[in-house]
């Protein structure tokens, strides 16, 4: 392991876990990701091995049966994970998310229901919330929990279509967004996060839940990504997070903070891994009577390369570090989401130059790199909406006074 994306302050617990990781990653996942990659094939026994070393449990506290880590040190972990396959830390970052959102605003009941069992990888989570018309546009959501009236249980009956669901297939919770009609003033308001349960798998999961299959992509295979509808869903209002309706936005931005610090995680262990490849084919590779990486123009890629892994590792650990002191994070957050996804995207291409025309080629591992960076541009908020949220919240700190 080299210099690059180390953190200072780490304990003799956390570097020890990231070694087991690493080890991990480089015997189980490294040599098999490229080829279950170009079959889209689920991981199933990269999964079970992560379970096996507590990652599912990572964040969740002991007294639920987790091993109470932070966000510093899951974001170390997908760092790591996303350096082997960017697939597999999707895997288990909607799972955190929800299992984030349970902890912060979750009853007691609820937490006591779901989170020992996330703990384990019995129940899985998936997180929803945009869908086919909307993405970053979160107040044009569609899908709606009507009550049912003469109902003594409180029950609603939820109809919509989500889209865009990591884990839609796998999972068998969904933190599900709606509108509901609170008579807020505010759209922000009459929208409520549901827990919704259903089988794993594909077709009807649940009573009124439909999973109809995976959504092709031109990369971030493996993982299912799927569509998710409902039609007259009854679910009872014990299911409603929080216990409170008209609450939902807030809990699921919250829960998307928390993913732009992953999503961060995840652009820094891809473009590392980038780098690593690049650097490597570069003293392999002879041109014009020597390594290509004592030729100028070549060596000066490197270099922009490392440093920009180096500077998106420094911020995305800020981010998680602001979070986990309990501070507002949502403009360090939106930074390290940002940076690590641009520069992730930018030392791919590097790399992608330097392998010269084997880049190209299915047999050479950047191929894959280069498809799955271009989707951290997009994920938990684009590139465009995090410059606006970084530039809002600019202004709010530097207000002329």
């Amino acid at each position: 392991m080299g210099r690059l994306a180390s953190t200072e302050g780490l304990s003799d617990v956390q570097k020890e876990m990231l070694r087991t990781v690493r080890s991990f990653v480089d015997k189980e996942i490294l040599p098999v990701a490229t080829e279950l990659e170009h079959k889209d094939e689920y991981p199933t026994a990269i999964v079970e091995g992560l379970k096996e070393l507590g990652i599912f449990a990572l964040v969740i506290p002991e007294e639920y049966g987790g091993l109470g880590e932070s966000l510093l040190t899951y974001a170390l972990v997908v760092e790591e994970i996303a350096r082997g396959w960017m697939s597999v830390s999707g895997v288990i970052n909607t799972h955190f998310m929800v299992a984030h959102m349970l902890l912060h605003h979750g009853t007691q009941e609820q937490k006591q229901k779901y989170l020992p069992r996330m703990a384990t990888g019995e129940v899985r989570g998936a997180f929803s919330m945009s869908e086919p018309g909307c993405g970053s546009d979160v107040a044009a959501i569609r899908t709606k929990a009507t009550r049912l009236s003469g109902d003594d249980d409180g029950a609603y009956s939820i109809t919509g279509q989500k889209m865009w669901l990591t884990n839609g297939g796998s999972a068998n919770l969904v933190a599900l967004l709606v509108k509901t009609d609170e008579g807020a003033d505010s759209v922000y308001k009459n929208m409520t996060t549901f827990l919704v349960e259903k089988e794993p798998g594909f077709g009807e999961t649940a009573p009124g839940v439909t999973v109809p299959g995976k959504i092709e992509k031109m990369g971030y295979k493996g993982v299912d990504t799927t569509e998710l509808i409902l039609a007259e869903h009854k679910i009872g209002a014990d299911q409603i997070l929080g216990g409170q309706p008209g609450k939902g936005f807030y809990q699921m931005m919250d829960g998307v903070e928390v993913g732009r610090v992953n999503v961060a995680a995840r652009g820094c262990g891809v473009a590392l891994r980038a780098f690593e490849l690049g650097v490597s084919y570069a003293q392999q590779r002879e041109a014009f009577g020597k390594p290509i990486a004592q030729h100028q123009a070549v060596l000066f890629r490197l270099a922009e390369m490392a440093t920009k892994v180096e500077a998106s590792h420094q911020m995305m650990v800020k981010a998680a570090r602001l979070k986990d002191e309990g501070q507002r994070g949502d403009l360090e957050a939106g930074m390290a989401k940002y940076l690590a996804s641009e520069y992730c995207s930018q030392v791919v291409e590097g790399s992608f130059r330097i392998h010269g025309g084997y880049g190209f080629s299915k047999e050479y591992e950047i191929e894959r790199l280069y498809r799955e960076a271009p989707m951290l541009l997009i994920g938990e908020g684009t590139a465009d909406i995090q410059r606006m949220i970084i530039g809002r919240r600019l202004l709010e700190e530097y207000k002329l006074r």
